[in-house]
């Protein structure tokens, strides 16, 4: 009897252990800095994932009016115009056009020491599509872009 509980206590945690690693990639950690500059060109995510997390940590030391980053995720075709469009959005909107439909997610516009993140539904990507990151602040998005790629 004892023998056939360590088993099941076993299988459990493999079964376990097989969702944690079939629900893949769900978090993108990226630093941006005062080169303007990401850390990271290419991040994966999983379209399984129920949500998909975003994190930036600004490591420079210049103020958001000077230096300011965001993280923009969209298709790759769209980021062009939402750039364009958000410096016609402006800084009170975090450069990001407000309620633009091309936009898939965004975090906030953050300065020097600071960190911000942004939540999105994993089901918001198709395994396979075409998406980049980047920042929308004025002048940024030319150098600050990386792609995103999604698995299943």
């Amino acid at each position: 009897m004892k023998n056939r509980t360590r088993i099941l206590a076993a299988l459990a945690l493999m079964g376990a252990a097989g969702m944690a690693q079939a629900a893949g990639n769900c978090t993108i950690s990226l630093k941006g800095d005062d080169a303007m500059k990401f850390d990271l060109k290419e991040a994966t995510v999983s379209a399984s994932c129920p949500t998909i997390t975003v994190e930036l940590a600004h490591t420079g030391k210049l103020p958001v009016t000077a230096m300011g980053h965001n993280v923009v995720i969209s298709k790759t075709a769209d980021m062009a115009g939402i750039a364009r469009d958000g410096i016609k959005a402006g800084a009170a909107n975090a450069y990001v056009p407000k309620g633009d439909a091309r936009v898939i997610a965004h975090t906030e516009l953050i300065g020097g020491g600071q960190k911000t993140k942004v939540t999105f539904p994993g089901k918001a990507l198709t395994p396979g599509g075409d998406y980049s990151f980047f920042c929308t602040f004025p002048g940024h998005s030319a150098m600050m872009k990386g792609k995103l790629v999604v698995t299943k």
